[in-house]
């Protein structure tokens, strides 16, 4: 007796690597719609995740943090659990714990995530998304209390935001120039569009629908 094969679903290829600006996300929301992206075949590349926002007073995070530290092995700790102190990897544990990483499929999805401190110079000029559904002024109430993850990592054992915060600096500086040289070229494309004259190709062009 042979059984009839079940249907498949239909193949859609995912689009290519999204770029996601971390700026104003809370952690929670963020890495659940990353988890669910990555499942479902996208790459996504996260940076600035030390702007990222954590809802509640930075005290309070800062205990759970201080209390997640004192979670280990009694006998071997470096066995686990490991406790990432940079912005970057607590967002990946983050999405790690809402992905089945210990089954193939979860292990690919997982290494189709990439997150950053700051913005390295390969994504300095491309274009970055954000996720409406996950940033906090969408999220959370104006008067509830929140804190930066970028600050809590450095209260409690990352290095690095002071050498962050000026690379960061350096590079606001760039991309401000660069927006400036792209606008005076924008204007000058628009001057000359606006005084071409295509009286003599228009009939051409309409023969051809423009």
């Amino acid at each position: 007796h042979l059984s009839t094969p079940a249907p498949t679903r239909p193949l859609t290829m995912p689009d290519s690597n999204v770029i996601v600006d971390g700026r104003g996300h809370l952690l929670g929301r963020l890495a659940s719609i990353v988890a669910k992206q990555l499942l479902n075949g996208q790459s996504v590349t996260i940076v600035r995740t030390e702007e990222i926002n954590i809802s509640g007073t930075f005290l309070r995070n800062k205990r759970k943090f201080l209390a997640f530290l004192r979670k280990r092995m009694n006998t071997n700790p470096k066995k686990g659990p490991i406790h990432f102190r940079a912005p970057s990897r607590i967002l990946w544990r983050t999405v790690r714990g809402m992905v089945p990483h210990k089954t193939a499929r979860g292990a690919e999805a997982l290494g189709r995530l990439a997150v950053f401190e700051g913005v390295p110079p390969e994504f300095a000029a491309r274009k970055r998304m954000v996720i409406p559904d996950a940033l906090r002024v969408t999220r959370l109430r104006p008067d509830r209390k929140f804190c930066r993850l970028g600050r809590l990592s450095a209260e409690v054992g990352w290095k690095y935001a002071k050498v962050i915060e000026k690379v960061e600096a350096k590079r606001k500086v760039r991309s401000a120039a660069a927006w400036q040289k792209k606008k005076a070229l924008i204007r000058v494309k628009a001057k000359a569009e606006a005084n071409v004259d295509l009286s003599s190709v228009a009939p051409t062009l309409a023969a051809y629908g423009h």
